[in-house]
């Protein structure tokens, strides 16, 4: 098959003295596809003219035939060799000398050829005088090849491959990251390969996606590793993503943040929206590829999946990647493709053999390896082999594999279990004890990093006897039941402790059914016992996360969540932590609920780790939203230990810290504020002042201050709190700037807006610092820093790409239906509506009230500020009557779940006010103008800026009335105060001295 054809330019002579360029067909086994187009380019650049064709005759066509079928082309023929080359078919030794001592000797001054490897070729190929290429140097390889091929080097010495042409086969990638080792024995797929090829190149670019699809045994992960060896000289990032498991999924593909130079965190959730943004703009590197090995679910892939102008492969049983990406099925093999392999494997196996063999297995990969491994290995005779797989019965085996995996491969892998259990136990005690971990990445060095585990007798041979251990795994791999993997660079050497392996699905669960019950349950209790040792004992440290990523699969698979033993609990735990810590809510929740549903049939309601276990529930399911949730799991907890005998007062401060978080997400203000109170008294009694637990109880507190409108007292509490933490914890804790966005946030409230810009921006500079610039926290500090600006009236033409910025991050962090997000898309309808955009207002304020009554409820608070805005787009629009029904509905509701003088409350009271001057009630809306400045004097002061615009609107009221005098008063004093604190050319002040009516934006506050 003729894959390209390539042109070159003019300014070369032929060997036969000829003027013009001479051409090249450059024969290559689909193999060495990154040497054939390398060759090419040289070619070209050297002025010649080349084909490139892939080649692999068919084996009931005669060689001599095959061969002469490439003569029918012009000019000469370069033949790319390896071992491989000379196994295309397959083809016996034999044939092939037979070949190039008759026929291409014959013709020899068309043939020529490079050489590719150190491994020795048939005698007789030194008729073609290859020319060796392997281990060389670039300009080495150039002029070696040019020299055999009659080239003068010297004449177009230089001249490189255009921009984005393929590369050195030799140099390797910039990066690299975790593509299985390259099967020497892949065989055929070349057309699904090219296939591939070309729908990731001429898709759409920033959408160049494409899923491998088929059932287990099919052969995917092998055909997306032999495509990033095979094309590697087209990527300059090339990152292996196993995704059997999210954790490790977002865990691996954050990795690629360190290796990308990224200033990110160490939180995976912020290295995955630095990566995909990198990808996006493709820098530093456009030319990337990412392998998502194993993605089955869905869920995730639009904040997963990259987009850009690199490529993506997933490889997946899931018909529904046909909604995201483009989907390539991937079949069996065809019988060819498994003959040959069968016949290389196995070479005493004949054609017709192999061909009954293939049929047997329904020409499914997963299953023609394991025979033709076997087949190699035991020289058995194919009828024989036959006959025990048809003939056997497995007892154990009640059901077929399922997934379309053919039955008799159950067989086929007993015969062989059994034969290793003749001839190498330790293979199979390896074999089982994987088996009890999770399928997919296994670390099973853990065996051998913990000799001190209490593992079975007949196990811990594992370690302390490197020699079986190391026979055991290359006896498993030989057999193709295991592959072996790294963590490490490319051919690093990695320990025996370090050591990974990858155990297909599909495999893992054909061993698991053949493992009786008492081994299975011995092999998991020492699997279980080996994750407890494994567990660095801190998951608060973002450096140990790597190691809970890598265990957390393995959890459910050994039995680990339903373990009596402490120290496995303890290790459970921590895996849980690690999730909360993290931002890993959703798969931290799933867990939760398992380890839940497990501890309750055999653990003390009130045992200290099933009250940490709620502390940790209650945690992750405010994260995600679920508030009410958490509530009541937390007063389920607390009514069992003001119920218990013994008290446990650890227990109730922990429980009630969750309680009060929870009320205060469910808009029960202050019923939250007296719970923290008591909290943060008892954390000092306890714990001390300074601890921990106790500086975040008195932040909390400040938090609920500031959900009650008090500001002030919420300021002096914080800056306390920033203090403490600054001297105990220091000044780059996460906590510390916590503190710090904080009491920002509080001199905004405050109405001290240049204030607020001061001191921000070094804390969110000190955000990206530390934490990365798309951190959930950093995002918080960004979002204060601009509505801080906003208010400030600086440069406002810098607020709407900035604000429109934050708005994709936030959406791409948390998703758009998250508080967090909803928070801010009403901040951005607010802005739209005050510059103009009333349409795009309007959605984004609908959005965010259908959000959160959604998800509050419409009688909380938030749901009930919501209303405010929703008018104010209204009375924008024209439809004064309906948006002053909203101000209504909104002060009322407010009022009646805040009291009168809340901020909240006060403002909507201005809104409404002049809903109600605007609608001819001039007389209502000047009393309750002159209330609401009464109150908000009370409250707030007579210089906070929301005193100043009430004042302003009385004056607005007043005027109305024809009270002349007492409005022009009235408005001096607030024009004078205006200007004493924000200056002349406020915005606020400029606006007042040209009486437009004040207004006031509710921001949805969830503390």
């Amino acid at each position: 098959m003729v894959d390209q054809r390539r042109s070159g330019g003019a300014g070369a002579a032929d060997r036969s003295g000829q003027d013009g360029p001479e051409h090249f067909l450059v024969v290559f086994p689909g193999y060495h596809r990154p040497w054939a187009n390398w060759i090419g380019q040289r070619l070209e650049a050297h002025g010649q003219r080349v084909t490139l064709q892939r080649w692999d005759p068919p084996r009931e066509v005669p060689l001599e035939e095959s061969l002469a079928d490439l003569l029918l082309s012009t000019g000469r023929v370069l033949l790319v060799l390896n071992d491989w080359f000379f196994e295309l078919g397959p083809r016996a030794v034999g044939e092939w000398n037979d070949v190039l001592r008759g026929y291409v000797a014959e013709n020899a001054e068309r043939f020529a050829a490079v050489n590719l490897t150190n491994r020795q070729l048939p005698p007789a190929t030194a008729v073609l005088e290859p020319v060796s290429l392997w281990s060389t140097g670039e300009q080495e390889a150039e002029e070696r090849l040019l020299g055999r091929l009659g080239i003068d080097f010297r004449r177009t010495s230089g001249r490189r491959p255009a921009a984005g042409g393929s590369r050195f086969p030799n140099t390797p990638p910039e990066i690299w990251g975790e593509v299985p080792r390259r099967n020497g024995r892949f065989t055929g797929r070349d057309e699904l390969l090219t296939q591939l090829q070309e729908r990731l190149t001429e898709a759409e670019r920033g959408n160049s996606a494409c899923t491998l699809l088929g059932m287990s045994g099919i052969g995917k992960t092998q055909l997306a590793a032999e495509y990033a060896h095979r094309f590697s000289t087209d990527y300059d990032v090339i990152w292996w993503v196993n995704s059997d498991d999210r954790n490790i999924q977002r865990d691996r593909f954050g990795e690629l943040a360190v290796e990308l130079g990224l200033h990110s965190g160490s939180e995976p959730g912020e290295r995955i929206r630095a990566v995909r943004e990198a990808l996006r703009r493709g820098e530093p590197y456009g030319r990337w590829l990412v392998i998502f090995d194993g993605w089955d679910d869905t869920d995730g892939a639009s904040v997963m999946l990259p987009h850009g102008p690199g490529h993506v492969i997933v490889t997946s049983r899931n018909r529904g990647w046909g909604d995201y990406t483009d989907v390539l099925e991937v079949p069996s093999f065809d019988r060819a493709e498994s003959t040959a392999y069968l016949m290389r494997r196995a070479p005493h196996v004949t054609s017709e053999q192999a061909d009954e063999v293939a049929a047997e297995f329904g020409d499914v990969p997963l299953p023609l390896v394991q025979a033709a491994s076997w087949l190699g290995e035991s020289r058995m005779e194919v009828p024989e082999y036959l006959r025990m797989v048809r003939e056997g019965r497995l007892s154990t085996v009640e059901e077929p594999a399922g997934d379309g995996f053919p039955h008799s491969s159950l067989t086929s892998w007993s015969i062989l279990i059994n034969r290793l259990r003749r001839t190498q136990p330790q293979a199979v005690e390896v074999l089982s004890l994987c088996a009890s971990f999770a399928p997919g990445r296994i670390p099973l060095g853990l065996a051998r990093a913990y000799p001190q585990a209490d593992l079975p007798e007949d196990l811990r041979w594992m370690s302390t006897d490197l020699p079986a251990w190391t026979r055991a795994l290359d006896t498993l791999v030989n057999y193709s039941v295991l592959t072996r993997e790294s963590r490490g660079p490319v051919n690093a050497e990695m320990g025996p402790h370090q050591e990974s392996v990858h155990m297909h699905r599909l495999v893992h669960d054909i061993v698991s059914r053949l493992t009786s019950d008492e081994r299975r349950d011995i092999h998991r209790k020492a699997v279980r016992t080996l994750l407890a040792e494994a567990d660095p004992g801190n998951p608060l440290d973002s450096r140990q996360w790597p190691r809970y990523a890598e265990l957390l699969p393995h959890l459910e698979p050994s039995g680990a969540l339903s373990s009596s033993n402490s120290r496995v609990q303890a290790a459970v735990l921590n895996c849980l932590r690690y999730c909360v810590r993290s931002g890993e809510s959703t798969a931290g929740t799933r867990l939760a609920e398992k380890i839940r549903r497990s501890w309750t049939t055999f653990m003390d309601p009130l045992a200290q780790h099933m009250l940490d276990l709620t502390t940790q529930q209650c945690n992750l399911l405010l994260a995600s939203g679920s508030f009410r949730e958490s509530y009541e799991l937390g007063r389920a907890l607390r009514d069992r230990l003001l119920a218990a005998e013994v008290r446990d007062e650890l227990g109730e401060l922990n429980v009630n810290g969750s309680l009060a978080s929870s009320l205060r997400r469910l808009g029960r203000y202050s019923e939250a504020l007296d719970l923290q109170a008591k909290v943060l008294q008892d954390a000092e009694r306890l714990l001390g002042e300074n601890e921990l637990t106790s500086l975040n109880a008195r932040h909390n507190l400040g938090v609920g201050l500031r959900l009650l409108g008090r500001y002030k007292e919420a300021y002096e509490l914080d800056l306390e709190t920033l203090s403490r933490r600054e001297t105990v914890l220091r000044a780059r804790h996460i906590t510390t700037l916590n503190s710090g966005n904080a009491v920002a946030h509080g001199l905004r409230l405050l109405g001290q807006y240049r204030d607020c810009v001061a001191r921000q921006e070094p804390v969110v500079r000190l955000h990206v610092q530390v934490l990365g610039p798309l951190h959930p926290q950093t995002l918080a500090a960004r979002t204060y820093l601009a509505l801080a600006r906003r208010r400030e009236g600086g440069f406002q033409q810098d607020i709407a790409p900035l604000m429109d910025s934050l708005m994709q991050q936030l959406e791409q962090v948390h998703g758009r239906t998250h508080f967090s997000t909803l928070s801010f898309i009403n901040d951005y309808g607010n802005f739209q509506r005050e510059h103009g955009d009333l349409g795009n207002a309007r959605d984004l304020i609908a959005e965010a009230e259908a959000g959160y009554r959604a998800l509050l409820g419409p009688a909380h608070p938030v749901a009930t500020g919501m209303l405010t805005n929703t008018g104010l787009v209204m009375q924008a629009s024209g439809d004064r009557g309906e948006a002053m029904s909203m101000f209504e509905s909104a002060l009322a509701g407010l009022t009646a779940t805040l009291g009168a003088d809340h901020p909240w409350v006060l403002g909507c009271a201005l809104n409404a006010a002049g809903g109600r001057n605007f609608n001819g009630r001039v007389t209502d809306a000047a009393e309750l103008s002159r209330d609401t400045l009464r109150r908000s004097r009370r409250a707030l002061g007579d210089e906070h800026p929301l005193t100043l615009s009430c004042q302003t609107a009385l004056a607005a009221d007043l005027r109305a009335l024809r009270e002349h005098e007492e409005a022009d008063k009235v408005e001096a004093d607030a024009l004078l105060g205006l200007t004493r604190i924000f200056g002349a050319q406020h915005p606020h002040t400029l606006s007042a001295r040209q009486r437009n009516r004040p207004y006031w934006d509710f921001e949805a506050y969830l503390g």
